[in-house]
């Protein structure tokens, strides 16, 4: 929705200003198009790795989609994260080996839907249980280990949208590539009358504007937000790290929770209140 409306605004407002002094017909220009889009993906598929170009499509649909999480996912995982921790608490971690082996068939996981739609989440968190259920009871240790897991998934989360950065990066070069063409092609028809030859020189530098209108209003800020979207992505599974780690240190469920939510961004984080109404609301599980 809002890239939508950006895209609007900038176009709207580059044609808006050109309009009035400008012809339309002469920004047509179907083969710089061609050279700038042609090179441009072309070097995007030399530079990068196929891991990267086959996650591209994927991520450039999260583009059009809102943020990662809403406020009302983070509310159903701090609730579920107590759920866990009372039940580990009550009964013991062994306790929970029933409810992570098969957590589609869970009865603890089943009671948050939402959670149970993010495969990778409740892989993430099943792994981490699954460690605490076979005896790892230090938490410096665990730490490490989820931020070097943590790192693995942001270089991941990244990946595509640095490739398109760079992508970016060169679109004016690309720009400039048409636009020297341009000219070779307005010098063999040096002997024609100056409307034609001017005429030839506007096509000629529509490359140059093509190439950084494309790097500075569309490109970049595609990068930027697939940038955004994996960090608040990330976010998620900070909120699940600090969680785990106050449980292993020896909080009290509702303590370990409050860790959990103190990790959240401020639109994103309910309040003590909301959050507590929503623990006493919860479907008791074991």
């Amino acid at each position: 929705m809002f890239f939508l409306i950006g895209l609007i605004v900038v176009i709207g407002s580059v044609l808006g200003g050109y309009l009035p002094h400008g012809d339309i017909r002469l920004l047509n220009q179907p083969l710089e198009v061609l050279i700038i889009f042609g090179a441009a993906t072309g070097a995007y598929i030399i530079s990068n790795p196929k891991s990267v170009l086959g996650a591209t499509p994927k991520h450039l649909g999260r583009v059009f989609k809102g943020p990662p999480h809403k406020k009302s996912d983070y509310v159903e995982l701090l609730v579920m994260l107590y759920s866990i921790f009372r039940l580990a608490k009550a009964k013991g971690m062994l306790a929970l080996e029933q409810q992570i082996e098969k957590p589609d068939e869970s009865a603890l996981f089943s009671a948050f839907p939402s959670f149970l739609g993010k495969d990778a989440a409740v892989e993430f968190i099943c792994d981490y249980l699954r460690l605490m259920t076979m005896g790892t009871d230090n938490p410096h240790e665990m730490e490490a280990l989820i931020d070097e897991d943590l790192e693995s998934q942001k270089h991941e989360a990244h990946a595509v949208s640095h490739a398109i950065t760079a992508m970016s990066d060169g679109l004016p070069a690309f720009g400039i590539v048409a636009a020297v063409l341009g000219v070779i092609v307005t010098m063999s028809s040096i002997t024609e009358p100056p409307e034609v030859l001017g005429r030839l020189i506007g096509g000629a530098l529509v490359g140059t504007f093509l190439g950084v209108l494309l790097a500075y209003g569309l490109i970049g800020p595609i990068a930027k937000s697939l940038g955004a979207y994996g960090d608040a992505d990330i976010k998620y599974y900070q909120c699940i790290k600090a969680g785990l780690l106050a449980h292993m240190a020896g909080y009290a469920p509702a303590v370990s929770v409050e860790f959990a939510r103190k990790t959240l961004l401020h639109h994103d984080r309910p309040t003590f209140q909301e959050l507590e109404e929503a623990v006493q609301a919860a479907p008791k599980v074991g």
